[in-house]
């Protein structure tokens, strides 16, 4: 059974995504499970650190696309999703190729969300373990964010 209550497709969140960090670091959106969403980042000069390793900040920003859209895409139309807290533990290090994130719930509330956030290698060894918490509060009208 599927946990989401928005449509979303691989492509909408590719779109969505432009001209933002996500876009900025290469992170691509690459399937949409009952109850997980995953996306890719390469490691290049974009997301590594000066001694030619993947940053750990790149590393949570993949975390944290990854639960965010989740979480929005968990919810109803007039709430949104707001990150609380994330925490990240970095596991191994990686020079080179491409990593993938997936994001797993562990609790939907009604007001707060707690996701999992798995990033592997390309040998699908675990490089960073992250956990998102989520507020879900009411959508305000767009003017009102001003």
């Amino acid at each position: 059974m599927s946990i989401w209550k928005k449509e979303a497709t691989l492509a909408g969140l590719n779109a969505l995504s432009k001209n933002t960090i996500i876009d900025l670091l290469g992170i691509e959106y690459t399937k949409i499970g009952a109850d997980f969403l995953q996306a890719s980042m390469p490691i290049d000069n974009r997301t590594q650190q000066p001694f030619g390793v993947l940053h750990g900040g790149a590393s949570v920003v993949l975390a944290e696309t990854l639960g965010s859209v989740a979480g929005n895409m968990a919810i109803d139309e007039d709430k949104v999703c707001v990150g609380l807290e994330i925490n990240a533990s970095h596991l191994r290090s990686v020079h080179k190729g491409v990593v993938t994130g997936t994001a797993k719930v562990v609790r939907l509330g009604r007001t707060m969300q707690v996701w999992q956030i798995d990033i592997c290698n390309e040998k699908q060894q675990l490089i960073c373990s992250s956990r998102l918490t989520l507020a879900v509060i009411n959508k305000l009208p767009r003017n009102e964010l001003r």
